[in-house]
């Protein structure tokens, strides 16, 4: 016994179970609890043990429990208590397991989302129960309703002297509900517009508004609009059965740069359409012994340059693997059009490859950032944290406005998980950035 307690030592991979068997207790709906379920787990084999049935105690957590479709998730898998611990009275090293697993989704989506933990672990006494440990994941929301979150199958991969596995299922799949997150449609797109009878006209001039889309019957306001700010030149209009107004609108203000029309007591971009660019000519006469000065702005592009096109991660060893990481270069947003649109800057990669070998292009995720340069009308907004992969991830973005422009930095940190076993070499794949 003295020489097999040794043995299993040496290898780490004797990853026996010491629980008892309990019922599964289930999570109220919404709530994220603790939960409790059977569990079948593998030793590896040169640990001589053979599969024990135990208990696993998991939470599963998340970033958004009101998400719409199409956003992005993150989940947190927490195995509180592993159905493991440490069958020898040897000690064992701190940061030397990885742990992996799956979350089951049920209800209006189902499926599994991939959860991976760090390579991070507190010292093991001997005897004493392994510690809990945490793996994130994301996903993204395809379906409206109530999405449940299920502890799924675990794996904790020890890399102490040898590289062994122990693979961990629950026993009666799926498990209880630990979480649930209320997915709602997104809202339905703005189609209110307007188009002006004139672009221009002199202060006083009367300008003709119509437009399509609003709510039938509602009272819609017709305003003039200087840069951000309404001015005081109003209207009001009714919206036909069929959603169309018709009016005019006085224009006295001579900052006017634009027309707009909205449902409701003020100006909301949810309700409202426009604006659309209306000159007010200042036809004032010119005083004797003066000179009128005018200027043009003239609008411009949207566009993006990088820092660079190359981008070297950091070496991961095989039989280990783990996160290969690096940062982005920098990505230079100029939005010099002067319009009311937003822009939105994308990524997707491709499969990292080598000579016969592959890294999957959903190993790559990456932590957007994103900064504004002062006195930019537009304010810039990072992507979520998550997956890269083939069908791609927003890195930065701006709303569409009553005025936007300016110009922007976007950086992300990236990470590759590398598989443990991946065939030496060196794999590259291609990171492809869209501005629209």
């Amino acid at each position: 016994m003295r020489d097999r307690r040794r043995r299993l030592a040496s290898l780490l991979g004797a990853t026996a179970l010491a629980v008892t068997a309990g019922g599964a207790l289930a999570a109220p709906a919404g709530a994220a609890s603790n939960v409790d379920f059977a569990t079948h787990c593998i030793p590896p084999a040169v640990a001589g043990i053979p599969p024990i049935d135990g208990t696993t105690t998991a939470i599963i957590t998340v970033d958004d429990a009101t998400p719409q479709v199409g956003d992005t998730v993150t989940v947190t898998y927490t195995v509180v208590t592993p159905a493991a611990s440490n069958p020898t009275a040897i000690s064992l090293p701190a940061d030397i397991m990885t742990p992996s697993g799956k979350v089951t989704l049920g209800g209006a989506q189902t499926g599994d989302v991939t959860v991976v933990g760090p390579k991070k672990n507190d010292p093991v006494a001997g005897n004493a129960p392994f510690p809990g440990f945490s793996m994130t994941g994301t996903f993204t929301v395809t379906t409206a309703g109530a999405i449940t979150l299920s502890p799924g199958d675990y794996n904790i991969h020890t890399s102490y002297i040898l590289e062994l596995d122990t693979p961990c299922a629950v026993t009666n799949p799926p498990a209880p509900v630990s979480e649930t997150v209320t997915a709602s449609d997104a809202p339905a797109p703005n189609t209110r517009a307007i188009a002006l009878g004139s672009a221009s006209g002199n202060p006083g001039d009367s300008v003709t508004v119509t437009g399509g889309n609003f709510t039938p019957g509602a009272t819609v306001t017709l305003a003039g609009r200087s840069g951000s700010s309404q001015t005081a030149d109003t209207a009001t209009v009714t919206a036909d059965a069929g959603g169309a107004i018709s009016g005019s609108l006085v224009v006295n203000d001579k900052t006017t740069t634009g027309v707009v029309a909205y449902e409701g007591s003020s100006w909301s971009a949810d309700l409202g359409a426009g604006p659309a660019a209306y000159t007010v000519i200042d036809n004032t006469p010119v005083p004797d012994n003066a000179q009128k000065l005018t200027t043009t702005v003239k609008g411009g592009t949207l566009s993006m340059t990088q820092a660079g096109d190359a981008v070297s991660l950091t070496a991961v060893d095989y039989g280990v693997g783990g996160a290969s990481t690096g940062d982005l270069n920098s990505v230079t947003v100029k939005d010099f059009r002067g319009g009311v649109a937003g822009w939105s800057l994308t990524g997707k990669v491709t499969d990292f490859t080598a000579p016969g070998a592959k890294i999957d292009a959903g190993a790559l995720s990456w932590t957007p950032a994103c900064t504004t340069k002062a006195g930019s009308p537009s304010t810039c907004q990072a992507g979520s944290p998550g997956t890269v992969g083939s069908a791609g991830a927003t890195l930065a973005s701006a709303p569409a406005g009553t005025v936007t422009g300016g110009q922007f930095t976007a950086d992300a940190e990236l990470s590759l998980n590398v598989p443990a076993f991946t065939p030496p070499g060196t794999y590259s794949g291609v990171l492809t950035l869209t501005l629209s």
